[in-house]
């Protein structure tokens, strides 16, 4: 059992930055892949970003360029550092684990946090 909590999420104008954190409790964080998805109103759970146990990440497309995905595995804790927000970034971000790689869907990742409201006004 994982339990996540994200926190850092609010309200900011389009091209101001954010830097999301999900602290994860557990003995076996390290082991685990980390990822960050949003939901907006109406829509699916899209993947924004997604860091290995090792360190590697990757991003979906609408976030490389402008944000970050990091670990620090002595805290426990993955973040996600957003800058030049938009107002299409408007969503509950989520971070999850994932034991085993299959894909960066959200079907590939277990635990999950509550989510934090992310909202970018015009």
């Amino acid at each position: 059992q994982v339990q996540l909590v994200e926190s850092g999420g609010g309200l900011v104008q389009a091209g101001d930055s954010l830097r999301l954190s999900c602290a994860a409790s557990g003995r076996a964080f390290n082991t685990y892949d980390m990822g960050w998805f949003r939901q907006a109103p109406g829509k699916g759970r899209d993947f924004v970003a997604a860091i290995s146990r090792y360190g590697s990440s990757t991003y979906a497309e609408s976030a490389k360029g402008r944000f970050t995905i990091s670990r620090d595995n002595v805290k426990n804790t993955v973040y996600l550092q957003m800058n030049s927000l938009k107002p299409e970034d408007t969503a509950v971000y989520y971070c999850a684990t994932r034991t085993t790689y299959r894909s960066n869907d959200y079907t590939s990742f277990g635990s999950w946090g509550q989510g934090t409201q992310v909202t970018v006004s015009s």
